[in-house]
């Protein structure tokens, strides 16, 4: 039985989408970047630019390239499976992004106790006319305490939780500049003191100090990962956010080099 392929029917308004796809597909994948491997569910989008003349995309061919080449997803392999959608869709323009929680496992200092630390990964890749550009965001925790604070305080100083987001951006031959274990430790570095989930009352005591010992604003902790990445030659962006611990509102930072 022939079914008629309403998608591929000429539309005559003139008008290009830019993006047009799928969005929110949850699907189980392995990451493997050749340094961590981990399998999870991801949150997978898929669009297309979609030509002024053809009245739709074929949306379920999407989901048979997530299916086919997104189970085992090495973000080194990304320009071949841009290039492997823009064929199976026979669009000039196609995005894709993989969104997944990825953890890795730190020690706590003075305990030895190992516990799992999750941060988020996100890898966009797009391809326009044959050309491709990968951007990899990993997001995670710090500990911060204000030297404002430590400064004007008889004792003590306030510190809180902060996100730290660091996107590089790769292309061509080069799409993964800074592998996601690499952007973690880079990032677990910038701040006062690191976050991890076990912590005994020594560990504490230790984390504590050495946040006291280390106080850095927002715009302290952007400005260190960007000039780690400027030192690598990487283009970037880096977003800092403290979850104000005395404040009703969160202090933000973002820089791009």
């Amino acid at each position: 039985m022939t079914v008629h392929d309403v998608q591929n029917e000429i539309d005559r308004r003139g008008v290009e989408i830019d993006e047009v796809g799928i969005d929110g597909l949850r699907y189980p994948v392995t990451f493997n970047d050749g340094r961590v491997r981990q399998s999870g569910i991801a949150e997978v989008a898929v669009t297309v630019r979609l030509p002024h003349d053809r009245r739709g995309t074929h949306m379920s061919r999407m989901i048979e390239l997530a299916h086919a080449h997104l189970q085992r997803f090495d973000p080194r392999e990304f320009p071949r499976v841009l290039k492997a959608g823009a064929d199976l869709l026979d669009v000039d323009a196609v995005v894709i992004k993989v969104a997944i929680p990825v953890g890795t496992l730190v020690t706590a200092p003075a305990s030895g106790a190992d516990s799992w630390q999750v941060h988020d990964v996100t890898v966009e890749g797009r391809i326009d006319r044959g050309v491709t550009s990968v951007v990899t965001e990993v997001t995670t925790e710090v500990t911060s305490l204000c030297p404002c604070s430590k400064t004007i305080s008889d004792y003590g100083a306030h510190n809180q939780r902060s996100r730290v987001t660091l996107a590089v951006s790769g292309e061509g031959d080069d799409p993964y500049p800074l592998p996601m274990g690499e952007i973690v430790d880079l990032l677990r570095a910038c701040g006062s003191a690191p976050i991890m989930p076990l912590v005994k009352r020594p560990d504490e005591r230790v984390l504590t100090m050495e946040a006291y010992d280390h106080p850095l604003f927002v715009e302290d902790m952007a400005r260190d990962v960007s000039v780690a990445c400027r030192e690598r030659g990487i283009v970037h962006l880096v977003t800092v956010r403290n979850l104000e611990s005395i404040h009703s509102h969160d202090a933000i930072a973002r820089v791009s080099g």
